[in-house]
């Protein structure tokens, strides 16, 4: 009755776990629940006076079960552990470990610490996750555990740094969980009591259904108000779970589906009336339960493998798998189980073939597998699940071809072979080997292997399997007609599978006769090198490259000529293969490559026809100081404010110790507004010695190589108006976008038409110019005068001026009309002053020839208005004029008054004579 009793203990006090209560109130409940059951039995109410001894029995063994049940309780061994650490957590490194009693044997249990810097391995060892610093003597953190059952405790572990001396803690017992006052035990103390957090898949209700009901140990103290958020509370999906608001019950509302979703993750709330947090947030993690709700599945409907005849029992054939969507790591759900249930034809035995229950592999089960016979089986697969193979089960085909052996060998037809080859020719075909065999075609129980077994000890030879299975004997290396005249080989063929039964192979027999043809001469060696200085004067040797003639009983003569010199550098001595230097070696052309340039030279003997052979003669530069260093890049940008420096590259095409240490200095101009330094071996920096205007300036930089060998780069540097390196130097273009066909045309012709218009108006324009000659001043001695500037002090002479002599066009001319008139076309744009005074020159050519072309620049065109000289006028008749055939004399004397410049004319028509 007492362990009756204390079996119900749970059932009567409510959900109480994990709350702990002293021995006292355990057996005073334990006491009263007994009584209560006894006073509702039969025997109960006819025997009052069993009441007694019922209590006292059932106090006895309750004593003794509570005396056990407190000594076992399952949990962590202390409420608190306590770690000395160092100042630097470092990752990866355990720092003690957490003791779990399981009072029912071995039980699954998972760890995990609330703080995020901190792992919990399965053994309970704690370990650094993320490397901190203890900045405080202390840290505490929570640590959880739960098991299969979904009961989660709790413990406190405290870091305590090294070197700090603190208080320990005291505890009753090793592995007590209660620490022990003067009045005997105390409950300790909980923030929650964690839910059970496993739930069955495809449970039937009704729903909603409680799983369990959440806590907070303030809940004595003030009103507490139960909420859950997550996944399956207020994020999709939404309304799976739900909790009471008040009494902590938390819900699940339909059937879970394990295979949708296998856990769900929500976090529990507790708040008091006026909305404060009684406790933190705590992670509830709901596993959902397999239950075995799906049938295995195979991957193929229809499997196909193969396995040669005769093989032995053992052989691996195929291998099937299914697939299954229920839990196969903790239940037996989603483990299959493959079987064969049954097999066509049933030859030579009804089981041919067997299946691995666990892994899906077909092998061979014994012996008697025969192509000729059965070339094809067919078998019935099945896939079951769960603990015994007998749940759910699915079934699929498996068709395994037997595949033939090499049982007959191939055989040459004929076994005789003759045949004559040059010398000297690599890949001539020598023979075509042609075999019968019995197997099937195709197969590699008939494809050929042929090899030579005889006569080719030096490799000259070789054979190949061609199409049609024929043997290919073809020469490898040149034969020498001087060294072997014929050559005797022995061939042999098998096939690419192995025989499956000991066989005979077939051999052939191949004479190899070689023919006699004129060789090319031999350079030895074929490539030979020789350093030359890359300054070698023109005519100097460079070597003597000679070659030998193989055919030596013809005595042949050998002619030196160059193959390939593409850049010309070298001549070689047509009789004697002198080779000799043009004295332009270049060790920076590009066609030199890694210091060495390759110069092809070829010897071409006497015979008939002419054999040539080839050599190649490598030239291995020596670099000399021919090269001055320069810059890259040749072009930057600086900033007008705080610029900063740029780098550039110094590269110098010769070799060390021709290049660094490098110096640069900076020439003319460029000297008074930058500053060039050469920081590493090959590295200048440039820098603006100055805020300089905005605009283009040409930087020489003048570098010297280590021996003092200079070369100047001209370094062209843009400076804009920005700050610091938010460069702003391009111009932004207005750029139309995305128009249309119509739209463009219509532009073009918009364009065309004012072209028209402004050609037309040009051609009015000078149609109303008069073409004007200067008019020569009135009297001779206002004509030429010579004026002194050199003194511009304020005196006389820059005050006194004449202004009739200015060129005033014909207002001088009472008798004509002026009218000025102003010019019609705009004024052009002037270039402004640039900053750089490199570009000065251009400044005043290009705003000179714009002065030149203004249209709007003093005089203005005139509109001269002449007499009318008409039909009736003077100036129409002819006869006001004195015709160049009168009698009388013309009288010239005024030209004598004209000045200098017409003093020749007055010459012609006033002198005399002679």
């Amino acid at each position: 009755m007492g362990r009756l009793a204390l079996g119900l203990l749970p059932q009567a006090l409510g959900p109480v776990f994990p709350l702990q209560e002293s021995y006292q109130q355990t057996t005073r409940k334990l006491a009263l629940l007994i009584l209560l059951s006894f006073q509702k039995s039969p025997m109960g109410l006819k025997r009052p006076w069993l009441l007694g001894a019922v209590v006292l029995l059932t106090l006895i063994q309750v004593q003794g079960g509570l005396a056990e049940w407190t000594q076992c309780r399952m949990g962590f061994s202390k409420e608190k552990y306590s770690f000395l650490v160092p100042k630097n957590l470092e990752t990866d490194k355990a720092l003690g470990r957490v003791i779990f009693n399981s009072c029912e044997g071995p039980v699954r249990i998972q760890f995990a610490s609330k703080d995020p810097n901190f792992e919990i391995h399965k053994d309970g060892t704690v370990y650094i996750k993320n490397p901190a610093k203890m900045k405080d003597n202390r840290k505490t953190f929570r640590v959880l555990a739960w098991e299969t059952k979904g009961h989660v405790y709790s413990t406190n572990i405290t870091l305590k740094r090294e070197g700090h001396r603190h208080r320990q803690d005291l505890f009753s017992g090793k592995h007590s969980h209660h620490p022990k006052s003067e009045t005997g035990l105390k409950r300790q103390k909980r923030d929650w009591v964690i839910p059970p957090i496993i739930v069955s898949e495809n449970e039937k209700g009704p729903f909603p259904k409680r799983i369990v009901q959440i806590k907070s140990s303030y809940a004595k103290e003030v009103k507490v108000y139960y909420s859950i958020t997550g996944q399956g509370a207020d994020t999709p999906p939404e309304g799976v779970f739900a909790i009471g608001r008040e009494d902590g019950w938390l819900n699940v509302t339909r059937p879970l589906d394990r295979e949708a979703i296998d856990n769900y993750v929500l976090f529990s709330h507790a708040v008091s009336s006026n909305g404060a947090n009684v406790e933190d947030p705590m992670e509830i993690i709901i596993k959902v339960q397999d239950q075995n709700d799906n049938d295995p599945v195979f991957t193929q409907s229809v499997f196909e493998g193969s396995v040669p005849e005769g093989s032995k029992p053992g052989t691996a054939v195929m291998t099937v798998s299914a697939t299954d969507a229920d839990d196969s790591v903790d239940m037996y759900n989603g483990v299959i189980t493959y079987s064969i249930l049954n097999q066509e034809p049933k030859e030579p035995t009804n089981k041919m073939f067997t299946i691995h229950s666990e892994s899906g592999l077909i092998s061979v089960l014994t012996t008697g597998l025969d192509r000729e016979k059965n070339p094809v089986y067919t078998l019935t697969i099945q896939a079951a699940d769960g603990e015994f193979g007998k749940d759910r089960t699915t079934t699929a085909t498996a068709l395994i071809v037997v595949m033939d052996t090499n049982d007959n060998p191939p055989v040459f037809d004929p076994t005789q072979y003759t045949a004559k080859v040059p010398e000297n020719e690599v890949g001539y075909e020598v023979a075509r080997l042609t075999v019968t065999d019995e197997d099937i075609e195709g197969t590699d129980a008939w494809n050929a292997v042929y090899k030579i077994i005889k006569g080719n000890e030096a490799n000259y030879f070789s054979i190949q399997t061609d199409t049609g299975n024929i043997g290919l004997l073809k020469t490898v290396k040149g034969l020498d007609y001087e060294l072997k005249k014929q050559y005797i080989l022995s061939v042999i063929v098998t096939n690419k599978a192995n025989f499956s039964v000991p066989l005979q192979t077939s051999t052939a027999t191949v004479t190899v006769s070689v023919e006699d043809v004129n060789e090319a001469p031999i350079f030895l060696p074929p490539v030979k090198e020789v350093s030359v200085s890359e300054d070698l004067p023109s005519g100097q040797v460079v070597a003597t490259y000679t070659a030998q003639d193989p055919d030596k009983e013809q005595n042949q003569k050998i002619t030196y000529v160059i193959g390939n010199d593409p850049a010309g550098w070298v001549s070689v001595n047509k009789d004697n293969g002198i080779v000799t230097g043009n004295g332009n070696l270049d060790r920076e052309s590009k066609f030199v490559l890694n210091n060495t340039y390759k110069v092809i030279i070829l010897a071409a003997d006497s015979g008939s026809p002419s054999a040539t052979g080839t050599g190649t003669l490598v030239l291995n530069l020596l670099d000399v100081n021919d090269n001055g260093p320069f810059l890259e890049p040749q072009q930057e940008s600086f900033c007008q404010k705080d610029p900063g420096f740029r780098v550039f590259t110094i590269i110098d095409r010769d070799l060390s110790p021709n290049t660094y240490p490098y110096k640069a200095e900076l020439t003319g101009e460029s000297n008074e507004n930058w500053t060039a330094i050469v920081t590493g071996q090959s590295i200048l920096e440039l820098r603006p010695k100055k805020e300089l205007e905005i605009g283009q300036y040409d930087v020489m930089i003048t570098l010297l190589d280590s021996f003092g060998l200079s070369n100047v780069t001209k370094l062209h540097i843009t400076i804009c108006q920005c700050d610091g390196d938010k460069m702003q130097c391009e111009e932004k273009a207005a750029i139309a976008g995305g128009l249309g066909i119509s739209a463009i045309v219509g532009i073009l012709g918009g364009i065309l038409a004012l072209l028209l218009l402004l050609l037309l108006l040009l051609l009015f324009v000078r149609r109303k110019k008069v073409v004007k000659e200067p008019l020569l001043p009135p009297e001779d001695e206002t004509r030429d005068n010579v004026f002194s500037y050199d003194e511009e002090g304020g005196g006389e002479e820059d005050q006194d001026f004449d202004l009739s002599q200015l060129h005033r066009g014909l207002d001088a001319r009472p008798d004509v009309i002026r009218n000025d008139v102003a010019p019609v076309l705009a004024a052009p744009q002037y270039r402004p002053r640039p900053a750089n005074p490199d570009e000065i020159g251009n400044f005043i050519d290009e705003n000179l020839n714009a002065a030149d072309n203004d249209p709007t620049a003093p005089p203005y065109d005139s509109l001269l208005v002449f007499d009318y000289e008409g039909s009736g006028s003077e100036a129409a008749s002819l006869s006001s004029l004195n015709s160049s055939n009168s009698d009388l004399d013309q009288d010239y004397s005024a030209l004598n008054d004209w000045g200098p410049r017409f003093t020749k004319l007055a010459d012609m028509y006033g002198g005399d004579e002679d």
